[in-house]
């Protein structure tokens, strides 16, 4: 899913809010306005006051059925006519429900024309607002922002009509990269090379009639690569949960998800970060103060670690932590892989580690070196919550199934963290951390979050 992509989705909501209080604003002007009184004299007085209170909160009854029918969905290919026809649906559903609201609340006001006119001019505006957004949108991609780049795999009559559709109609967003016949050694090493030059986004496998081994090693190519799979098929496939289904020129496109966290998730986790670090950071500084002079206290360094980690799709990042060893601590490891105590899998730990200082132990028993994390979140390079970032030389030793643990942002606390922390073997946490990935839901995030706390005040060791 692209920024642009997700950014324009978002910016509907704002607009549609916008919108429908702009209709109800004008449809007040317009009914105290002389040559309508003239028409039709006012018998109720609506004090304006008392009806801006009101319309402060109807647009918000409206951006919800516009939710419910789906005129969120985060996609370019939407056709503007069905659009507007849902548009117009919504619309009418949303005022039928102003109307019901007013049957039962009497005192709000009884003003027929405001609920007419209200009707007509929120279907304009609102139709307007979005078409506005869409032209906008459009200008993006013509600059080649949001552009999606593609590779075509198949050779039947599906595939030659989504290749005309796909160059006669560029602002659709997409750009045919390459086109293959089949999935061939020579093939997938042709796509290696574009991807290594971040020039795939996706791969469509056009043709349905493909073997299923060879879909299969297409999908788990696109996993390994951190890029989108999409495949056509007939009207007769059935939908499980995680794809989504559009159409192009009639032609159904399967877009297989990797994980719930796409549009609207990616946008409600990223909200949520930003909120909740932003206040945890306000209510903390006072300990993180007080534990960075501890910190210079205690033992020479700098206060803060900047720790190489391996992010989403693979993208190294800094890590910031409170610094709980001595100086120059990474330059002992080598001598201590001998101890290390997580020999199942890729990952390094040693329960009394002799770089740790004195403060370290204490502000790692209790968590307080991952605070700093906090500003990882904020920057956008880590979420709240998500699989436990890893080093880059963890992460060349992961098999072809623990690549999965990339899909995502790592998370300062995760399902693996709650469920027993550093105790659990790698696999175990691996286990964990994918299901969350595929299984994610806004209240697991707030299950995971409720937990933390109190995991870390049991004492159990910092993962």
């Amino acid at each position: 899913m692209k920024k642009s992509e997700l950014f324009f989705s978002a910016l509907l909501v704002p607009v549609d809010y916008g919108m429908v209080f702009l209709a109800g604003f004008i449809a007040y002007q317009l009914r105290f306005y002389s040559f309508v009184t003239d028409i039709r004299p006012v018998f109720y007085e609506l004090v304006f006051t008392e009806y801006i209170k009101v319309l402060v909160f109807v647009p918000v009854i409206f951006i919800i059925i516009f939710a419910l029918a789906g005129l969120y969905a985060i996609r370019n290919t939407r056709r503007i006519l069905d659009e507007m026809a849902k548009l117009f649906v919504a619309v009418t559903a949303g005022i039928a429900f102003v109307i019901v609201m007013i049957f039962f609340q009497r005192e709000l006001f009884s003003s027929r024309f405001i609920i007419l006119i209200g009707w007509l001019l929120t279907v304009l505006l609102v139709m307007i607002g979005r078409l506005l957004v869409r032209v906008i949108q459009h200008a993006f991609v013509r600059r080649g922002i949001g552009i999606h780049s593609v590779v075509i795999l198949g050779n039947d009559q599906a595939t030659e009509e989504i290749t005309k559709i796909f160059y006669h109609q560029p602002s659709l967003g997409y750009k045919i990269i390459a086109r293959f016949q089949d999935f061939s050694v020579e093939t997938k090493k042709e796509i290696t090379d574009k991807i290594s030059l971040a020039l795939v986004d996706e791969i469509i496998q056009t043709d349905p009639n493909l073997p299923k081994e060879t879909s299969l090693a297409i999908r788990e190519f696109c996993n390994d690569h951190h890029i989108v799979f999409k495949y056509t098929t007939d009207l007769f496939d059935i939908q499980p949960r995680q794809i989504e289904v559009n159409t192009i020129a009639g032609i159904p496109i399967i877009e297989v998800k990797r994980t719930q966290l796409d549009g609207w998730g990616k946008i409600f986790k990223r909200f949520l970060d930003i909120a909740i670090s932003s206040i945890c950071l306000i209510l903390l500084s006072p300990l993180l103060i007080v534990t960075a002079l501890l910190i210079k206290i205690d033992s020479q360094g700098n206060v803060f670690v900047r720790l190489p980690r391996v992010g989403e799709k693979g993208k190294k990042f800094t890590l910031y932590k409170f610094r709980s060893m001595i100086k120059n601590a990474h330059l002992l490891k080598n001598e201590l892989l001998k101890m290390n105590e997580r020999s199942d899998g890729p990952l390094f730990k040693i329960k009394n580690d002799p770089r740790v200082t004195r403060v370290g132990r204490f502000i790692r028993k209790t968590s307080i070196d991952e605070l700093p994390q906090l500003f990882n979140v904020l920057k956008g390079e880590m979420s709240l919550v998500g699989p436990r970032p890893h080093e880059p030389e963890e992460v060349d030793r992961y098999e072809r199934r623990h690549r999965k643990l990339l899909t995502i942002k790592p998370g300062v606390t995760g399902l693996a963290q709650v469920s027993g922390r550093s105790e659990l073997k790698f696999e175990d946490e691996a286990r964990l951390d994918i299901y969350y990935i595929e299984n994610w839901t806004p209240g697991i995030d707030f299950q995971i979050l409720i937990k933390t706390p109190g995991v870390v005040l049991k004492g159990n060791t910092a993962s």
